[in-house]
């Protein structure tokens, strides 16, 4: 059972930061998975008055702040249209629509969850993320970061630049949390592969090797899925183990590939 000692609503980021700095305090996203520890929390940390609830739109990038919830992942024209619907694809699965109302992106993303399916296709999109004192970071960077970094996640930023995206993942249930995740995302004719809940957070790769160069075809798909499949560790868990994930590795990788050139 969750314990709160003391709410408070932060009037500004610098608030919310000072507060922060307390290992017993928590910031508070959209309460899904908080709420489910056995935990006492000295300080709650509410966002929502800070307007990190809005997807905002420039000239080169998607802003979207940390409180803005799934479900507007799922229905943002803009986004969809970026990713040839791949933002809704990586959230679809997430239990139901009245959960994708409430579950924020800093939630899913600060946490550095391995199921996260956000943080995978975040990932091959090249996104940036903006923390309160460190600034800006590649999402990439903000992973390495040690998990003890009390920073406060402002929001993420998708480039606008044109990109071919597919999203697909493999669930033992529909609405489960994953067994594998993957994006594929080509851009300038470069291409990123994200792969997550190895069962550990997402990571991602290049075709350094070059598979894909000439054109992707059943047989460069399935080489680059091989390659990625060599190259990404995985573990087992009660879902799956680390054998069978390399194996629906080479499958998802494959069939993105190949969906991708299909457009």
């Amino acid at each position: 059972m969750l314990s709160i000692n003391q709410y408070i609503r932060a009037k500004s980021l610098d608030e919310a930061y000072e507060l922060c700095q307390k290992k017993s305090t928590a910031v508070l996203g959209g309460m899904l998975w908080l709420k489910m520890q056995r935990r006492t929390v000295g300080t709650a940390v509410d966002l929502c008055d800070l307007g990190l609830d809005r997807i905002e739109e420039t000239e080169t990038a998607y802003r979207i702040g940390a409180m803005v919830p799934l479900r507007a992942l799922e229905t943002h024209e803009g986004l969809n249209a970026l990713t040839r619907g791949a933002a809704a694809d990586s959230v679809r699965h997430i239990v139901g629509v009245q959960f994708r109302n409430c579950a924020t992106v800093g939630g899913s993303l600060y946490g550095r969850f391995g199921f996260s399916d956000v943080l995978t296709l975040f990932l091959a999109l090249g996104a940036t993320v903006e923390l309160h004192r460190a600034g800006e970071l590649a999402l990439a960077d903000f992973l390495a970061l040690p998990r003890t970094t009390r920073d406060i996640l402002v929001r993420v930023t998708v480039p606008k630049a044109p990109v071919k995206a597919v999203y697909l993942s493999q669930r033992n249930a529909s609405t489960d949390f994953p067994v594998l995740t993957c994006a594929l995302c080509a851009r300038e004719g470069a291409y990123t592969c994200a792969v997550g809940a190895r069962p550990m957070p997402a990571a991602a790769f290049g075709d350094e090797k070059g598979l894909l160069a000439n054109g992707i075809t059943e047989e460069s798909a399935r080489a680059f899925a091989d390659d990625i499949a060599s190259r990404c560790a995985f573990g087992g868990n009660r879902r799956a183990g680390a054998d069978y994930r390399r194996e629906i590795c080479k499958v998802l990788v494959r069939r993105a590939a190949l969906a991708l050139e299909e457009g």
